[in-house]
């Protein structure tokens, strides 16, 4: 019959609540066992990290639990659920930002962030936050800022990655995309030759899909420099600085050379411009310090023209607004953005010379309409792109200048001079890639629009717009960039690595290569040497690798979370090869959650693990539970997520069994139990002399090295903490409504039986032998039942009861005065010794009579004989033992009761004597009796009790108890 316990009503916070409310009732024990304060110490070092992020990880866990329940049971060939996800993620990483901003915005700004770990006072400008939330704003550095800031690009960049890969229709996608401005354009619009530039673009952009995909990527790069890099203002301004003017209209343009120049013409009084080859122009016109020729004239090509130069204030300011113009395109900025900044400087002809990518689309152009304010003729176009890469190749002297141009060209070499992250150098690349990719569409489809001088791609525009370099995929970029030593640092960053695997599409490599470390690290931690089998293994090149830290559970979070949104959309590799690498993630961030105090959380994570690595990851969280109201809550949340309670439990039990090295000690070929071990050995030479008991035979601690694989110290200690009376009324109320104490349903069975006692002795009582049940006078059918399920629990709280008044027996018998002649001290011993004998007596009844005999089926029935047969022999030649002993001091009644328990072994129909059979102990019980007898004859009576009424004496009696054993 199965048993009826619910599964919350087994829980460790039952058990914690019977143990206190036994606590008091018990003395103190010897096994120690971690205290709640033990466990709260062990949890500070993550709650400071707990206190800081706590918002965000409950504010993700609601996020996936809400959104989990609506996703559909068979993944779709669509990313709708998923990009609701992402969204949810993105707009909790955007708050967060926005908040640390108003703490760390300034020291960003200055370019102290990463630099600097000092933390700044709460600004006026984030008053709106409560009290709750400045407290954790207030703990944070900028460090936290630039990684929230990271963390929101890698959600941006996973929901258009996911809407590459998982394309819809254009209406599903407007309406589920976070950034509709990147949606993609139709296919059905065709193209003319009267189409405008616009138009072909897009039409471009909708058949390429290569073209597509770099087009968003560089949408994102752009998006990441503007929302997180510093404002143009404070890039620009140590230039600026060294530019030495004021602000203002009239501080800008060429101020020095202009001024030169003017002095010139002065001293010439000369009214027309001045030339290059003016007689002594090249002595008088000079730089403040004499070293350069100075410009004659202002045009903006004056400098390359005459290959002269400028002051070197106005080289700053040059250098300065070519800087600005840079950071205005690589941040994305449209013409219109640009022609305001540049003529807000009175430097209007930059903005013209900047004016014709088809991507500097005005707020028509981003919603894929034309925009006849910026459309030019397809020659001036095709041929504006060829000038620009031809200036920036051999006709500027600043290097942001040429990169400007060949940002808008799409030449390469120029853009990589200035690259100086990461970010920068994917840019580069995917932005050449993109444009040559777009000359080479317009060359096939519209070639009869080429100009006539570009349709053979000879004379001054004869050169590769990539400097020589083939090119790459998205994997072969990312992986070179890994390999360049200027981007050695900034590639190893765990973070830049997501991201380029998301770029690259190789998440899977990435979640192989650093969930494997993460499974190692538990391993060590645990302290087993293999990993499970069937685990896949990245490349020995990135095993050597430490890229992420066990520690880092922002990045856990974050991957953790994208591998639940891949396992959505059904990839096959979160079911196969990398399924243990993948919920290593989910198994380290429910760690963090543990330890950061967010039990609640974790069987949401669980759920989405596969059943045993739930059952695991669960079961080494729970120890840390250790509050009733929390333990319950789990409990519940277990069964809502469907996890198996029962099976929890038990792996957290064996677990903690293996922990403390209780580890069972019979081979798979050998069932049977080891006997317990209580009395001492023989000496070498012994003529069936009595052994004693020997000292601290159940152990002082659990991890005690002697006992630890029979657990007789944790098996105290349960029996202490968890008593069978405290956990049948909690039981009994739980299940059926009011409390029942079934040992006290024994207990009244025994009281009952006691008044029938025989001639047989004080041993005589007890359970009825033989039937399938406890014995049942008086007892209604709910109790019987409830006496014969639990019963097994109660027969090994029993024998702990046994083995425990041993303990105490033998402590007693070590305060033994040194000269007992019959004095105070020694009457006092004496009595202590007749207490722990009586209590010794008291408790051995149980196992007398029915002891594990009552099974549920025939595979039960077999093990409980084998615990019976490694328990029994010992424990009641123990008892002998301690009779023999205490005889001495306390009366000769005590030989008397070693010969009736002889005759209860050896009398028909007893449960005992098969034990001693069984295990070849026979011969050992009869020797101990003989010597018994031996002593009962030769021993006076020493403690002067009372003589027996019910039994006699004599010689006949112990002959007659040996010969029945015999």
């Amino acid at each position: 019959m199965e048993s009826t316990f619910s599964e919350d009503e087994i829980s460790d916070s039952n058990m914690e609540e019977f143990s206190s409310s036994n606590a008091e009732d018990t003395p103190p024990i010897s096994p120690t066992w971690p205290t709640v304060s033990d466990v709260h110490r062990a949890l500070r070092p993550l709650q400071a990290t707990a206190d800081r992020v706590g918002k965000q990880v409950e504010e993700f866990a609601e996020t996936l639990d809400r959104l989990s329940k609506q996703r559909p049971e068979k993944p779709e060939r669509n990313c709708r659920h998923a990009l609701t996800l992402v969204d949810g993620y993105q707009k909790i990483a955007r708050n967060t930002v926005e908040y640390l901003r108003g703490f760390h915005a300034s020291e960003k700004q200055k370019g102290l962030g990463g630099k600097s770990n000092k933390k700044i006072r709460r600004p006026a400008s984030v008053s709106n936050l409560n009290r709750r939330q400045s407290q954790d704003f207030a703990s944070t550095t900028a460090e936290d800022l630039a990684s929230w800031e990271q963390e929101e690009q890698t959600w941006h960049l996973l929901g258009l990655m996911l809407q590459i890969e998982y394309p819809s229709s254009e209406s599903k996608t407007k309406r589920t995309s976070p950034n509709k401005h990147l949606a993609r354009p139709s296919k059905e619009t065709d193209i003319h030759q009267y189409s405008s530039e616009n138009e072909v673009w897009f039409h471009f952009l909708a058949h390429d899909d290569q073209a597509w995909e770099r087009h968003t990527v560089l949408e994102w790069l752009k998006v990441c420099a503007d929302d997180a890099g510093q404002e143009v203002e404070q890039v620009i301004q140590d230039l600026e600085e060294t530019a030495d003017r004021g602000s203002g209209l009239w501080a800008h343009s060429w101020l020095y050379t202009k001024e030169a120049i003017k002095g010139q013409k002065r001293l010439r009084s000369w009214p027309q411009a001045l030339a290059p080859n003016s007689p002594g122009i090249d002595a008088s016109l000079r730089s403040s310090d004499h070293k350069n020729s100075l410009v004659t004239q202002l045009d903006p090509d004056a400098v390359t023209r005459q290959d002269r130069g400028l002051e070197a204030q106005d080289e700053n300011f040059e250098k300065a607004t070519w800087l600005a113009c840079w950071e205005m395109i690589r941040r994305g900025k449209d013409w219109n953005f640009i022609r305001a900044w540049c003529q807000e400087r009175v430097e209007n002809w930059r903005a013209v010379a900047m004016r014709g990518d088809p991507r500097q689309h005005s707020s028509k152009a981003a919603k894929f309409l034309p925009d006849p304010g910026i459309d030019v003729s397809w020659q001036s176009r095709v041929l504006w792109r060829k000038t620009c890469a031809l200036a920036a190749r051999t006709g500027v002297k600043d290097k942001y200048e040429a990169a400007v141009y060949g940002a808008l060209s799409g030449y390469l070499p120029s853009v990589q001079t200035v690259c100086g992250s990461w970010n920068d150098y994917l840019f580069a690349h995917y932005n050449s890639y993109l444009l040559r990719s777009f000359d080479q569409y317009i060359a096939t489809n519209l070639s009869d629009r080429l100009p006539r001088g570009l349709q053979d791609w000879d004379g001054s525009f004869e050169f590769s717009m990539t400097g020589g370099r083939r090119t790459q995929s998205g994997n072969q970029l990312i992986e070179k960039m890994r390999r360049l030593k200027t981007l050695a640092k900034e590639a190893k960053d765990p973070m830049r690595q997501l991201q380029g695997s998301l770029i690259a599409k190789t998440f899977d490599s990435f979640i192989l290569k650093h969930g494997f470390q993460l499974l190692q690290a538990r391993y060590q931690i645990e302290k087993k040497s293999k990993l499970p089998k069937n685990t896949m293994q990245p490349e020995a090149e990135d095993k050597k690798k430490l890229l992420i830290k066990p520690d880092d559970y922002q990045l856990i979070r974050i991957v953790t979370h994208i591998a639940l949104i891949y396992q959505d959309l059904g990839h096959s590799w979160m079911e196969n090869k990398y399924k243990r690498t993948t919920e290593a993630f989910i198994d380290a961030y429910i760690h963090f959650l543990g330890r950061a105090g967010k039990q609640q959380l974790l069987p949401l994570y669980a759920s989405r693990m596969s059943p045993d690595s739930a059952v695991s990851s669960l079961s080494r969280q729970l120890p840390f539970i250790v509050e009733h109201g929390e333990r319950r809550t789990m409990m519940e949340l277990m069964k809502q997520y469907g996890i198996d309670v029962p099976l929890v439990l038990n792996a957290q039990l064996l677990m903690i069994m293996d922990g403390i090295g209780v580890k069972e000690n019979r081979s798979m070929n050998d069932p049977n139990y080891p006997p317990l071990s209580i009395l001492a050995p023989h000496g070498e030479k012994h003529n069936g002399e009595m052994r004693s008991i020997k000292d601290g035979f159940m152990g002082n601690t659990i991890t005690d090295e002697y006992t630890a694989a029979k657990g007789l110290a944790a098996a105290k200690e349960l029996s202490r903490r968890v008593t069978f009376s405290n956990l049948s009324r909690k039981k009994t109320k739980a299940i059926l409504g009011r409390e029942i104490d079934v040992s006290s349903i024994y207990g009244e069975e025994e009281d009952s039986i006691a008044g029938n006692r025989s001639a047989a002795g004080s041993h005589s009582r007890g359970y009825k032998r033989g039937g399938d049940q406890p014995v049942s006078q008086g007892q209604s059918e709910e109790e019987r039942y409830l006496l014969w399920q639990s019963n097994s629990f109660l027969n090994l709280e029993q024998l702990l009861n046994v083995l425990t008044a041993f303990e105490e027996w033998q402590t007693a018998m070590t305060k033994k005065p040194r000269n007992d002649s019959g004095g105070r001290l020694g009457k006092q011993w004496r009595d202590e010794i007749r207490e722990a004998c009586e209590v010794i007596e008291a408790n051995i009844q149980p196992l007398l009579h029915g002891w594990l005999q009552y099974s549920r089926d025939n595979k039960e029935a077999s093990e409980l004989e084998r615990i019976r047969e490694a328990c029994l022999p010992e424990v009641l030649l123990a008892y002998i033992a301690v009779l023999n002993s205490s005889a001495q001091y306390v009366s000769r009644e005590l030989l008397l009761k070693s010969l009736e328990l002889g005759s209860l072994v050896a009398s028909k129909g007893s449960d005992l004597e098969s034990c001693f059979v069984s295990t070849g102990r026979m011969p050992e019980l009869v020797d101990i009796l003989a010597f018994t007898s031996t002593n009962m004859l030769l021993a006076e009576e020493y403690g002067g009790g009372k003589k027996r009424t019910s039994a006699k004496l004599s010689l006949w009696s112990t002959k007659g108890s040996l010969s029945a054993v015999t």
